[in-house]
């Protein structure tokens, strides 16, 4: 027993000796984020979060945010390849994967050809993704879980680093198809992006409408093979079993099988196993932030609405009362204790 003691703490002390080149890198890539975005803190935590942990994150806001912006500033300061697509009703999966071309070879002979679509990047912004129809938004699920693409039977990967960050306008605009829940199941996290106040709306205007924009630098020397250092450092920052359970009991209170009041009023289908899984990764991510080398509750709770909003579907009652879903997820958290 004490040689396991002593083997945890060493572990322990060795996560811990590096979460300070972690940490240096996050405010890094904030403050260079910040130079070009106005406000949203917690959007841009957000998204760096999704980022370290290697996941996939949607943005929902009205159009005008600053949501496309924000990841092609993400793209600028890591220094890593970055695609747009603009998801429109006529949007084929041939215009996200690629298709196979008849093309002159070498020889003069005529060969199929595979040319490659914009998915095979690093940082692929999915901009105003449900303004495409269910089977254009479906082409992208094997990619996002499987970071790979199969076009006419054959399986090519992608890049790594590879990163889907979405950008969706809410449902009650004209011209959206909701995303299927198979698709919203693969992103890591959902963030909201709120309308600037009053401040932060003068501030872009004077930005903006000025004779110079803000320029950014790479901040993260050789990013792809340092990010995968983080997040792998990330994922052996310990979670024990009591955090592990509140992360389980608040997932599982997200069912409206499993006694919960609330869900039982509220709720159609709760959050899935994945859910459970972002929690766990956000609250380790939290905690390497915050330089700490173990996982609090506090941690799981913080990042418990962005890791499930999109995975808690509400039924009928919740939608004719105006109940939304972050307020189920708090009143559950605040049952759960």
């Amino acid at each position: 027993m004490t040689g396991d003691r002593q083997a945890t703490s060493q572990s322990e002390r060795e996560i811990q000796s590096k979460l300070a080149d972690f940490r240096s890198a996050f405010e890094s890539l904030k403050t260079e984020v910040q130079r070009v975005i106005v406000g949203q803190p917690a959007v841009i935590e957000g998204v760096l979060a999704a980022l370290f942990l290697q996941g996939h994150v949607l943005l929902e806001g009205v159009p005008g945010l600053g949501k496309t912006l924000l990841v092609r500033t993400l793209g600028q300061v890591l220094g890593l390849s970055f695609n747009r697509i603009q998801f429109t009703p006529d949007l084929m999966p041939a215009d996200i994967l690629g298709t196979r071309l008849v093309q002159h070879g070498s020889d003069g002979r005529l060969a199929f050809e595979f040319v490659r679509g914009p998915v095979f990047t690093n940082l692929l912004l999915a901009d105003e993704i449900n303004r495409a129809s269910p089977k254009t938004q479906s082409a992208l699920l094997e990619a996002m879980q499987e970071r790979q693409v199969t076009v006419a039977g054959e399986s090519l990967a992608l890049p790594p680093p590879f990163l889907v960050m979405a950008t969706q306008n809410p449902l009650e605009m004209e011209g959206t198809y909701p995303l299927p829940e198979a698709q919203l199941d693969r992103f890591l996290l959902k963030l909201h992006v709120p309308y600037p106040d009053r401040l932060e709306l003068i501030e872009i205007g004077l930005r903006t409408t000025g004779g110079q924009d803000a320029q950014v630098r790479q901040v993260i020397p050789d990013p792809a093979e340092r990010l995968k250092d983080w997040a792998s450092l990330i994922r052996r920052i310990p979670v024990s079993k009591l955090v592990a359970d509140f992360a389980a009991r608040l997932v599982l209170a997200t069912h409206p099988e499993h006694d919960s009041e609330i869900a039982d009023k509220y709720v159609r289908f709760g959050a899935s196993p994945r859910g459970f899984q972002a929690l766990l990764l956000a609250g380790k991510l939290n905690a390497a932030v915050q330089g700490r080398a173990s996982v609090g509750r506090e941690d799981v709770t913080r990042w418990a609405i962005p890791c499930l909003r999109h995975r808690v579907i509400l039924n009928f009652d919740a939608q004719s009362e105006g109940v939304s879903v972050d307020g189920v997820i708090e009143q559950t958290l605040r049952k759960i204790g």
